[in-house]
C-alpha cells in the first residue's frame, strides 16, 4: 500500500512545477534568442572598447546655459558639449570636461592643465590670442534692458558685463563707432550675476551673448529689450594654447566644417533653439 504524500512534499513540488513554468515564461516574453541577447552583448562590448580607444582632451569652460551647464546629477551638458563631444569622437578623442575660473583660462592652456577652453568663446578679435578651431556657430554680442533703445542712447549709463568677454572690450576700448561714452562699466566674473544687477537697478543695461540672454529669459520667465542693432557679430571657437602644435585645432575645424555639410550642426543647435539658422551663418566671420 502506498503512503500518502505528505503537504511539504506536495507544495515542494508545485513550487519546483512553478519555477520551470515561470523561466520558459520569461523566456518567451525577453523577445531574446540566445544569438539575440550574445549580439546585443557584442555591440555594447564593441561601443565601450570604441570610447577606450579614443585619447582624452581636457577641456575647461565655466557655466554659460545654454551653451555649458550643469544637469540635476551634476554632469557638464549643454550645446557646446554636444558639438564638441561629436567633433572629437570624429578625429579619435573624447572630452573630460571641467569648470575653471573663466579669467584664468590662459594660464591653464599655458600650463598644460587643459588642452583647450570652450564655451561660448568668441574668435573674432582674438585671432592672434589662441590656436583656434572654428567658427562652429556664429553669435551675436547685443545690449540688453529695459529703457534704452539704441546704442546712441548708452551715452552716460552703467552697463555691466561678465569680465574677459567681447562686450567688456568693446565698451572700455569704444571699438564699435556707434557706442557713446558710457558713464560706468561693471565687470562680474559671474555672468549670473548679471540679471540680478539689472533688476535690482545698480545697472542701467547688460550687455552679452544674445542666445545667452534668450536663454535666460525662457529659464527664468524675464523680459529683455534686445535692441536690434548689435555690439558685435562672432564666431564661436575652440581655443588651444599658442604653443599647441599638435594639429588637433586644424582636424577639429575640419571636424565642424563636416559637421555644418552634414546637418549634425542644425540637428544639435535644434535641441536648444527654435530656430537655429542664424547661428548657422557665419559667412565672413572668423
Amino acid at each position: 500500500m502506498k503512503r500518502p504524500r505528505s503537504p511539504i512534499t506536495i507544495t515542494i513540488l508545485i513550487a519546483l512545477a512553478l519555477v520551470g513554468v515561470f523561466g520558459v515564461a520569461m523566456a518567451g516574453c525577453s523577445g531574446l534568442s540566445d544569438g539575440a541577447q550574445q549580439d546585443s552583448f557584442e555591440e555594447a562590448s564593441a561601443s565601450q572598447d570604441k570610447d577606450e580607444d579614443l585619447k582624452t582632451l581636457n577641456v575647461g569652460s565655466d557655466l554659460y546655459p545654454p551653451f555649458v551647464d550643469n544637469d540635476e546629477y551634476g554632469n557638464i551638458v549643454g550645446l557646446d558639449v554636444d558639438i564638441l563631444t561629436e567633433a572629437l569622437a570624429r578625429i579619435g578623442y573624447k572630452p573630460s570636461y571641467q569648470l575653471i575660473d573663466w579669467e584664468k583660462k590662459k594660464e591653464l592652456l599655458a600650463s598644460g592643465e587643459l588642452d583647450c577652453v570652450m564655451g561660448s568663446f568668441s574668435m573674432t578679435g582674438r585671432e592672434s590670442e589662441y590656436r583656434w578651431a572654428g567658427p562652429y556657430l556664429a553669435s551675436r554680442q547685443v545690449v540688453a534692458e529695459s529703457d534704452i533703445y539704441t546704442l546712441a542712447d548708452l551715452e552716460d549709463k552703467i552697463v555691466a558685463v561678465q569680465s574677459t568677454t567681447k562686450p567688456e572690450g568693446i565698451l572700455l576700448n569704444r571699438s564699435n563707432d556707434n557706442i557713446p561714452q558710457i558713464k560706468k562699466l561693471y565687470s562680474f566674473s559671474d555672468r549670473s550675476c548679471l540679471n540680478p544687477a539689472l533688476v535690482e537697478g545698480m545697472v542701467d543695461a547688460i550687455a552679452a551673448h544674445e542666445s545667452s540672454l534668450l536663454t535666460y529669459e525662457k529659464d527664468y520667465g524675464v523680459t529683455y529689450r534686445i535692441l536690434d542693432e548689435p555690439l558685435l557679430e562672432v564666431g564661436l571657437g575652440t581655443a588651444f594654447d599658442l604653443n599647441d602644435t599638435r594639429g588637433i585645432d586644424v582636424k577639429l575645424t575640419r571636424a565642424y566644417r563636416d559637421m555644418l555639410a552634414d546637418g549634425t550642426m542644425e540637428r544639435l543647435v535644434s535641441i536648444y533653439f527654435d530656430d537655429p539658422s542664424p547661428f548657422l551663418d557665419m559667412e565672413g566671420l572668423s
